[in-house]
């Protein structure tokens, strides 16, 4: 392909990139040999697909964009997109449209396409889920250069040219409509040669099973591909599934469940604290949006604002509420005139929208969530300060006592905290696989600056204006993605007992094809009268007495989804008047007497809790190192650890660890200075509330561990989600 410097200023103008040198290189086979040896960046491809449509239709072609080790067929992501008779475009039509030959489609060149809405561009959700500090590596704009980028720079390259992004989870693209048609790795010519049928299975049951036993379960390793095995977990446990608009996910009933469980217990605690749940609309106004300068800066670049009703252009444009302090307190001066007035304490469940431009993840960084946010408002600094901490302390809980998941307790640094607010408090908690910190949830204090602006103020007892002090605090359904990090494994998801929507599944086994109808009959009661005893002791069971798959696909299709506790009965089991149990989060099997079971299980159920939670927070302590100063710092990072230092909390200290911890990590990588440095560079956790108390902070004495000046506080490093 001919050199064409138009092609790269298009590009350029969208997004950062370097253009890798190497072997020139005539088509796509030798390409990835070639760029593998040049490179360290994660190999992808990109194919030009044409549907079958009316003659009176426009055509629409679809540019697939995946990891080169994804596989999938044409065929089955046609099927997916619900597109007849997929194929790879002709030559002449990739040439027409993306003014390239077939060997060099890339991405790229929707920036020279002037008409839209004739690509649209189907990204692996694989590719999605990666770091966004991941390289990638694209077939590029001459036979000896490639495109490399990293993934977050990939993306705003993407919404920069404007063509519409369908994402898709190829790793579900599985069974017979994945393996029919020409694999996406292969061209026409090469198509693979057919295999000789295979001898149909005995019925239709055995058919359903075996097809089934062929997809279950969890291909990717947690240690080797961790955004991959993390977005197989949440999609084949059926905790979510994958909605029309990028950023926006379908939360399925076994993750809704964890949600209500999560509702229930933090909505009894606030109500017990005198707060009351109410609810306000999710539009806000610009005008009452623009009010708190500060806050909305904080927020601009998320707001999705509504600009057109049908045809008609809104005379003032509506945002949808990122958050609900402008919302709620312009009638909180209305309603508040008198310290009698007061305290106000008002939650309200609801969702948000924060329109991110960084790659989403499911449950971590969405453009719609749910969450709680509570609004409060005091007379006092004092009665304020004591309730963001009550907030904090729950908060903490429902991460420790429902999900299992150590948290520390902390304030931000003041470059980390809530826009508009007096001081932020977090929890936050570590994700051992990768290293990585994660804001659990914040309670804020947010001083008199909102009330200032919107004048809520009450009379004192001497009739003096007095400014009100307010808080808001907020829990999002992030919970179930930290807990599912955390706790799941290469078999898919380990739900704490707490939390979980079935915590005990009881299967029949040894039901052979010699039982006698009798026999099959004794031992699917039996199961069923163990499911309604343990159901009538407050135990979360459910009896799996499916006959058209086998107990080994019962076994794998429960421990995908995490269920706490497997019981097993058989006619060995009947004649000893007992079950088997194995425990899903360590694999222990022991019998169990049927006298007694419910009193057995509860046991279980609150011994697997504390053990869950024991071993998460041991990882979660061997893995936080103290360093007194900047040596060890990045290699301590690279080791997948948080760091506690003594620091001087001051902002421009704070950029400059993000900024030399991620240097340096490049020169240790031997890695050239690109986009990657800031998503490689450390910032401020948060100063946990528990200060060190063997050799505690000395003030005028302890020095700032990258700056020298005198350190206040022992603070939180690490990278983070």
């Amino acid at each position: 392909m001919a050199s064409d410097p138009a092609y790269a200023e298009a590009v350029a103008a969208h997004s950062e990139f370097e253009l890798l040198s190497h072997a020139s290189v005539e088509n796509i086979k030798e390409w990835s040999p070639t760029v593998k040896g040049a490179t360290s960046a994660t190999l992808t491809k990109t194919l030009f697909v044409k549907p079958k449509t009316a003659k009176s239709d426009p055509t629409v072609f679809y540019m697939i964009v995946a990891l080169e080790t994804s596989e999938f067929s044409i065929t089955a992501v046609g099927q997916a997109l619900k597109l007849k008779e997929a194929r790879i475009a002709a030559e002449d039509a990739i040439r027409s449209n993306l003014g390239v030959d077939k060997d060099h489609v890339t991405p790229f060149a929707l920036a020279k396409l002037t008409d839209k809405s004739t690509v649209k561009v189907v990204v692996d959700s694989s590719l999605q889920s990666l770091a966004e500090s991941t390289a990638l590596v694209f077939r590029g704009l001459t036979s000896d250069k490639s495109v490399v980028i990293t993934r977050e720079s990939f993306q705003k390259y993407l919404d920069a040219v404007g063509n519409e992004v369908v994402p898709l989870d190829f790793s579900s693209l599985t069974g017979s409509s994945a393996a029919s048609g020409p694999k996406a790795s292969e061209s026409k010519a090469e198509a693979p040669k057919k295999e000789a049928p295979k001898k149909a299975p005995a019925s239709a049951a055995i058919a359903e099973t075996a097809a089934k036993e062929a997809t279950i379960g969890i291909d990717a390793k947690k240690e080797d591909d961790f955004s991959t095995w993390y977005q197989q977990v949440v999609v084949r446990s059926e905790m979510l599934d994958y909605y029309d608009i990028s950023g926006c996910y379908i939360l399925r009933p076994w993750a809704y469940k964890i949600w209500k469980e999560i509702q229930g217990w933090f909505g009894t605690r606030i109500e017990d604290l005198g707060v009351e749940d109410c609810y306000f609309p999710m539009f806000v106004s610009k005008r009452s949006l623009e009010r708190e300068k500060d806050h909305i800066e904080g927020f601009a670049p998320e707001v999705a604002w509504v600009t057109k009703a049908g045809d008609s252009e809104l005379e003032e444009h509506i945002a949808v509420r990122p958050t609900s302090e402008t919302v709620m307190y312009p009638y909180y001066g209305k309603w508040i005139r008198s310290h009698r007035d007061l305290p106000l304490r008002l939650n309200q469940w609801n969702n948000v929208v924060r329109w991110e431009f960084k790659y989403p993840q499911p449950f971590l960084r969405t453009r719609e969530f749910l969450w709680q946010e509570g609004h409060t408002v005091f007379a006092t600094k004092e009665e304020a300060a004591k309730e963001v901490l009550e907030i904090l302390d729950l908060y903490c809980r429902v991460y420790e006592e429902l999900l299992a998941v150590p948290m520390v307790k902390g304030t931000k640094s003041e470059k980390e905290k809530f826009a508009g607010g007096l001081y932020t408090t977090t929890v936050e908690g570590f994700i051992p696989t990768t290293g990585r910190g994660i804001q659990g949830a914040t309670s804020h204090c947010l001083g008199q600056n909102f009330a200032k602006m919107f004048d809520i103020h009450v009379l004192n007892e001497k009739q003096e204006k007095q400014y009100v002090w307010q808080n808001s605090w907020g829990l999002t359904t992030r919970t179930i993605g930290v807990m599912v990090m955390v706790h799941g494994d290469d078999k898919g998801l380990v739900l704490p007992p707490r939390v979980a929507s079935i915590q005990v599944v009881v299967v029949p086994v040894g039901i052979t094809a010699k039982a006698t109808a009798e026999e099959r009959a004794s031992i699917e009661n039996k199961a069923e009268e163990i499911a309604k005893t343990l159901s009538q002791a407050g135990i979360r069971v459910k009896s799996d007495t499916r006959d058209n798959v086998t107990p080994g696909f019962k076994f794998n299709h429960w421990e995908l989804r995490g269920v706490p506790i497997r019981l097993e009965v058989g006619p060995k089991d009947l004649k000893a008047n007992s079950v088997r149990s194995v425990l899903r989060y360590n694999g222990a099997a022991s019998s169990l007497p049927l006298d007694g079971l419910a009193g057995a299980i509860k046991g279980l159920l609150e011994e697997i809790q504390e053990n869950m939670f024991q071993k998460a927070n041991a990882v979660r302590q061997s893995r936080t190192v103290r360093l007194e100063s900047w040596n060890g710092f990045v290699k301590t990072l690279n080791a997948k650890n948080l760091v506690l230092v003594p620091w001087c909390e001051a902002v421009d200290c704070e950029d400059a660890v993000k900024e030399r911890s991620a240097k340096e990590t490049l020169e240790e990588l031997k890695e050239s200075q690109d986009a990657r440095a800031p998503s490689m560079g450390a910032k401020s956790l948060c100063i946990p509330h528990e200060q060190p108390q063997e050799n505690p902070l000395v003030p005028g004495t302890t020095k700032c561990f990258q700056c020298g000046k005198d350190a206040k506080s022992y603070t939180l490093f690490g990278r983070s989600y």
